[in-house]
């Protein structure tokens, strides 16, 4: 069983494709281990990294995301039962859904139930659906603020767009699917900033103050001459759910307490004109979130005019005051109530200690927050000193070395 040539890969992966090109032969191992000899396509979606725009998809704000290197893959070919038959790497079991018999499945948490939401969102979005078999691997963090579990959504639904759809569905619907099972079959509050990232690649504007809508933009961490660095502090997200259905829950008692249901329907001035009662309403740190919203999604719209000028070193001092705004006014470096955990904070505490010794380079707390990674940006020439010292906090195994790629979720073919 063949795979992609590394000529072909080199298109998606660059000078790491001969890596790829290995990754997909054990790939292909594993797939006739699994289902026999066959003549599966490859597929990938990359996880992604959140620049600047913490936790203001839910209220209809603006983000500036990314896709990165890491990425899931898969073997994958059709069948003619309609039956979706997944085997994923380090699971003992595979994920089976009956394409004509959704409604047996139950709602709930895992991945079965992904991906049966998604297969049911792509039908009620007028797309076929089919049967198929594939195996998948992943060198997407899981439950670590980097998108796992939409990097494989978003693989699922390459898949099924390229086996049974021709290539024909928008990325922005496979986000919706995605969005859809998560909401919908896990019973789990989500956005669509996560998908939308890992599917479309690049970086890209986000704007979801009337559903979703973006644009790619020209930027990247290469050619400002540095790195991405993600480092895992060690504690997942799992247990999290609570601290952050606070966050938008939150936010939108302060919209509802301005008459509005998302705070993109009012304004920071109107905040600051209802204080005293909001304070009283809401509490200080409801407050104190929606003034981050206001403040975060001003300093996206200060990047993209830094990167249409030309300015595009500016975005580094914007990741910084939106790390730093997402620790002070958002709050969520800390899990309330265990102030002897603190993770996020020390990691960017030490991380700070190096910068400043360089005198170069930006980080922030990733994603969701409370637990899971953050992001460094370095001087290519200051990236391994910079891992060699957070390793030694944190662990070699903790610190992974990334970057924007300009591919998100794709077909990568076959031999």
């Amino acid at each position: 069983m063949g795979v992609p040539t590394t000529e072909s890969l080199s298109q998606v992966y660059g000078r790491d494709a001969e890596r790829a090109r290995a990754r997909l032969a054990e790939l292909a191992a594993r797939y006739e281990e699994r289902f026999g000899a066959g003549d599966p396509e490859f597929f990938t979606a990359s996880g992604r990294t959140e620049i600047i725009g913490n936790h203001t998809d839910h209220n209809g704000g603006k983000i500036l995301a990314a896709s990165i290197t890491m990425d899931s893959v898969a073997a994958a070919a059709r069948t003619d039962d309609g039956v979706v038959t997944i085997w994923s790497e380090g699971y003992p079991e595979a994920i089976v859904v009956d394409t004509a018999r959704l409604g047996d499945i139950a709602h709930g948490p895992g991945s079965t139930t992904l991906v049966a939401g998604m297969l049911e969102a792509a039908a009620r979005r007028g797309f076929a659906v089919g049967g198929l078999n594939a195996v998948v691997s992943s060198e997407v963090i899981p439950s670590a603020g980097v998108s796992s579990s939409a990097s494989f959504e978003m693989l699922v639904c390459e898949i099924v767009n390229h086996l049974y759809n021709d290539d024909a569905i928008d990325r922005a619907d496979y986000a919706r699917m995605g969005q859809y099972a998560e909401n919908v079959w896990w019973g789990k509050a989500s956005g669509l900033m996560d998908q939308m990232a890992c599917a479309v690649g690049g970086t890209i504007l986000l704007d979801f103050s009337d559903g979703v809508s973006y644009e790619r933009v020209d930027f990247g961490f290469d050619e400002l001459g540095c790195d991405l660095v993600i480092v895992n502090t060690g504690k997942g997200h799992a247990d999290l759910s609570a601290e952050y259905s606070s966050v938008p829950n939150e936010m939108h008692a302060v919209a509802a307490a301005l008459g509005v249901g998302n705070l993109c329907e009012t304004s920071e001035d109107a905040v600051l004109a209802h204080l005293p009662e909001l304070r009283e309403t809401c509490g200080d740190r409801a407050v104190l979130r929606a003034l981050h919203y206001f403040e975060e999604c001003g300093r996206v719209e200060e990047a993209e005019r830094a990167i249409r000028a030309g300015e595009k070193a500016r975005v580094l001092d914007l990741i910084t005051a939106s790390g730093r705004s997402s620790w002070e006014w958002l709050q969520n470096a800390v899990v309330p109530g265990m102030p002897e955990e603190q993770p996020i904070p020390l990691a960017l505490a030490l991380t700070e200690l190096y910068l400043r010794r360089i005198g170069a380079g930006a980080c922030r707390l990733h994603g969701g927050g409370f637990a899971g990674v953050i992001m460094c940006v370095l001087p290519k020439a200051e990236t391994a000193g910079y891992v060699d010292y957070i390793s030694g906090y944190f662990g070699r195994e903790n610190v992974y070395l990334t970057n924007i790629r300009q591919v998100g979720a794709a077909c990568l073919g076959r031999a």
